[in-house]
């Protein structure tokens, strides 16, 4: 029987472990949920309570429940890597991926509601933000890709939180300067397998309906 995603369609990082699960071809039964109304199988099983979980099998141990989304995505990747989204350096990519989920992450989400953080502006937080942005404009402009000719775990780590940058303030997004940031995430946006990972589905309270994916 496969495993049980738990999963919310806008999240990022539900996204990018949608993405590797896609392309891993690592079939699972997903469950979409809704994040006001958490369902208590997945708050029984996720120490963290948050999307996405994978739940490897019925037997529920620390070893058998993926509940980190990078986890998700190496755990599919090592069982079936057929686009080498692992190579070149999974070391120097997690590095990468660390600043975006660490650093950027927090500026990001101050940028998206700067109104629940008065102490600066909305422009302070884009201009704390945009420090990443120049990394990776600065990568892109040495390849079409973050690490080299061909899309890597970095690139579809990473992409979703990018995405999430530029439709804050879309038009400031499309007037600045950063060329290479936004011919990548548009080659992202428009890839079938981003289409494959952002079909809509009933949610799973509400259906009871498990959906085979990818």
């Amino acid at each position: 029987m496969q495993p049980i995603l738990y999963s919310f369609r806008r999240c990022p990082y539900a996204m990018r472990a949608r993405l590797a699960l896609a392309i891993s071809e690592q079939s699972v039964r997903l469950r979409e949920i809704v994040l006001k109304h958490k369902p208590a199988d997945l708050l029984a099983i996720s120490p963290n309570k948050t999307i996405p979980v994978l739940q490897l099998t019925q037997q529920v141990t620390p070893d058998t429940v993926l509940d980190e989304s990078l986890e998700i995505m190496v755990w599919a990747l090592s069982e079936n890597d057929p686009a080498q989204w692992l190579s070149p350096s999974i070391e120097e990519m997690l590095d990468l991926i660390d600043i975006n989920d660490y650093e950027f992450k927090p500026w990001l989400d101050r940028y998206k509601y700067a109104d629940r953080h008065p102490e600066h502006s909305v422009d302070y937080y884009r201009q704390q933000a945009e420090e990443f942005i120049f990394l990776l404009e600065s990568r892109l402009n040495e390849n079409p890709y973050l690490f080299s000719d061909r899309i890597s775990l970095a690139d579809m780590a990473i992409f979703p939180f990018i995405r999430q940058f530029a439709s804050v303030d879309k038009s400031w997004f499309e007037q600045a300067g950063y060329q290479q940031v936004k011919r990548w995430l548009e080659t992202l946006m428009n890839s079938n397998l981003f289409a494959q990972c952002m079909k809509k589905y009933p949610t799973w309270l509400e259906s009871g309906e498990e959906i085979i994916f990818p």
